[in-house]
């Protein structure tokens, strides 16, 4: 083979929750309670735009843990030897933009590098000028021409991404003719003008929005570098698209570890009462008395010190930076159930008062049958909400983390690193804008979304919320 797949520890964490979320995508087809309030999730226009670019988000770290080694050179007769190098799909989709590395720092849409530097002419003589970029507008034989090829270009994208957008639009409205009958132009008007498919329609205009912004990106990533390089000479664009995975996984996995501590500790601190709700609470108490910081920063370096004491364990250096990144999701994860615990007792010792549960009680059902068939039930558009509202929270912690120097490996792309490396560059005179903003931009947006379908899932899940509607 060409390759050889790799499969790293955040990446089957990460399609284990896919698969959890698929299965829970089935159990509430199956029931109509559950799917009403999704329903309403479904109807809110804020909430499906804010999901159409959480989608995005996720395909693109999706295809980005997607890891394989791929194969070496090797004479006729010789076994196959693989790189020591793991990449992804993503990597192989951007091949352009990973490999074509400039010398130095340069300005978006640039063809020249940002600082001066001796060049030598033809005549030789020397000066002191701005040398060309090795790839960045290099197919231009006169850089002035430079805006005319970027308007051209962009031209040329935004037509590719609206002539997909229409080919998605009449998908959809080959769709809701087939669901709700009637001919294609029909399902296609009321897709436009009815006031019921409002949010359906959002959510068409979101993706065509993305398409189009994808269709810039292809025709303008491969020529020039949108968002400039860093220090090194990598391409901006790509370390933040890389950077979609890191945030992705902290938010994710961390949630996976957070919630077993938090759903059991909290449900059962309220339903049991008593000593066993004493243990509980002195637990988070304590826990929450220890500055987090300190706590992440001294976990962090032992697994640091751990990576580095046993290296034969990891036979490349995407193994070492994927353990830390999970032994980072893992120190968060026991760090932020107790917010979660403490709103879960709340709410079961409400719950455990209701006739209904001390009817069971009566009849002598079980405490363990009596939490997983009522009390558990009942808490989950609370563990919904806080879980969905707490995703954001996470991705901003990864940054501030990294920025302090215990999050992710420096190695590892992610928007924390590239906002500590941006740090000095804000020094500089020149300044070095760009990395700060590309991260900015990256995160905001998945950031502002992840919080605007939060709170659409929070109406929808709130009773007192149906007269407001």
């Amino acid at each position: 083979m060409s390759f050889q797949i790799e499969i790293l520890w955040s990446d089957a964490l990460l399609f284990l929750l896919l698969a959890a979320v698929a299965g829970f995508v089935l159990h509430v087809r199956r029931h109509e309670h559950l799917r009403a309030p999704w329903g309403r999730v479904a109807g809110s226009r804020m909430g499906m735009a804010a999901m159409v670019v959480l989608a995005a988000y996720m395909a693109i770290g999706v295809l980005d843990s997607l890891h394989y080694r791929p194969a070496l050179p090797a004479e006729p007769g010789q076994p196959v030897q693989y790189s020591n190098e793991v990449l992804s799909v993503l990597d192989a989709l951007a091949g352009p933009l990973r490999t074509q590395v400039e010398k130095t720092y340069s300005e978006p849409f640039a063809t020249h590098l940002y600082a001066k530097e001796n060049l030598q002419l033809p005549d030789g003589r020397q000066v002191r000028d701005y040398p060309r970029l090795r790839y960045g507008g290099a197919h231009l034989e006169d850089p002035d021409r430079k805006a005319a090829d970027i308007a051209r270009r962009a031209a040329v994208g935004t037509g590719w991404g609206l002539g997909l957008a229409a080919v998605v639009w009449g998908l959809a409205a080959a769709l809701l003719a087939r669901r709700r009958g009637g001919g294609w132009g029909q399902a296609a008007g009321r897709l436009v003008r009815a006031p019921e498919l409002a949010a359906a329609r959002t959510a068409l205009y979101t993706v065509a929005l993305l398409l189009v912004l994808l269709g810039l990106a292809l025709q303008l990533a491969t020529h020039y570098h949108i968002l400039g390089t860093d220090k090194v000479g990598q391409d901006v664009f790509y370390l933040s698209l890389k950077s979609i995975r890191t945030g992705l996984l902290i938010g994710t996995l961390t949630t996976l570890i957070m919630l077993p501590f938090a759903l059991f500790l909290g449900v059962a601190a309220g339903y049991y009462g008593g000593r066993v709700d004493d243990v509980i609470q002195y637990l988070y108490t304590t826990l929450n008395s220890i500055p987090g910081v300190l706590l992440i920063a001294a976990a962090v370096l032992v697994a640091q010190v751990y990576i580095e004491t046993h290296p034969e364990l990891f036979d490349t250096a995407a193994a070492r930076s994927d353990l830390r990144l999970v032994f980072l999701c893992g120190i968060l994860g026991v760090t932020t159930w107790t917010g979660l615990a403490r709103l879960l007792r709340a709410e079961t010792l409400k719950l455990r008062e209701q006739e209904y549960i001390q009817a069971a009680q009566a009849f002598g059902v079980s405490g363990l049958r009596i939490l997983s068939r009522h009390i558990l039930p009942n808490v989950g558009h609370l563990v919904l909400i806080t879980v969905v509202i707490d995703f954001s929270g996470l991705v901003l912690a990864e940054a501030v983390l990294s920025y302090v120097g215990v999050g992710v490996d420096p190695v590892t792309a992610s928007w924390g690193n590239m906002i500590n490396g941006a740090r000095l560059e804000l020094a500089r005179e020149p300044i070095v804008w760009w990395q700060l903003a590309a991260a900015f931009l990256f995160m905001f947006v998945l950031v502002l979304s992840a919080n605007l379908f939060a709170d659409s899932v929070r109406e929808a899940f709130d009773p007192r919320a149906g007269g407001r509607r």
